[in-house]
């Protein structure tokens, strides 16, 4: 049996999350936009999707221009009729232009990339497309309050905590305006509440993001 030359990313996914999984994911991801990250998007933005996935965010946040970035098919098979899909990685978006979007948001995604030069490349190239005072929303496993776990995942690459992010994004010329090391719980999979009244209640509750979150929760902007 000839071994595969690269990651099959739709192949490892799959056998990830069941269907059933997917779509508990989704209606977490509702409860988290219309509670939480809703309040950092306005109605009339551009929002940028990096690493959209299965498109839990895009798809449940309200905002005028939608659009998912992410290397994978399936992208375009989740995103909704008013989400415009680009097939491409991350270090590359020349299909978007120069200061033309209002939100960037990426979510467990930068630990993918294979490399922190790629990381850097990432992090410039969204600080381009961003407009001067555009946001950029991180949901990121922070690997300070992980150790081993972080590595149960065959394609994580790179070790981020909460500093290593904020020393990347200075270094790209973003200015850092709000960090919380731990907001919410590694994955889905994990202790995570999964009814729409013990999600409200967790999002209240710093003491219980203290005990139970191993995500880092970082805004920047581009001045």
């Amino acid at each position: 049996m000839a071994l595969p030359t690269m990651m099959d990313i739709t192949k490892l996914y799959s056998r990830r999350f069941s269907t059933s999984e997917r779509e508990r994911k989704n209606r977490v991801w509702k409860v988290l936009c219309t509670l939480f990250f809703q309040k950092y998007v306005r109605p009339t933005d551009t929002v940028l999707d990096i690493g959209a996935g299965y498109c839990e965010f895009i798809n449940n946040i309200n905002c005028q221009n939608k659009i998912a970035l992410d290397l994978s098919e399936e992208t375009a098979q989740c995103a909704g009729y008013d989400v415009h899909v680009i097939q491409s990685g991350s270090s590359n978006m020349t299909a978007i232009k120069d200061a033309s979007v209002d939100v960037a948001f990426t979510s467990n995604f930068l630990e993918h990339l294979p490399s922190k030069e790629e990381l850097l490349t990432t992090l410039a190239e969204t600080n381009r497309v961003l407009r001067r005072g555009g946001r950029f929303l991180i949901l990121q496993p922070n690997i300070r309050f992980l150790h081993g776990e972080y590595w149960d995942f065959l394609d994580h690459h790179i070790p981020l905590t909460d500093r290593t992010l904020i020393e990347a994004l200075e270094l790209t010329g973003f200015h850092i305006i709000e960090v919380r090391p731990r907001f919410l719980p590694f994955t889905t999979k994990s202790r995570f509440p999964q009814y729409p009244w013990l999600i409200r209640l967790y999002l209240r509750l710093p003491l219980a993001q203290r005990l139970l979150g191993k995500q880092a929760w970082v805004v920047a902007v581009k001045p």
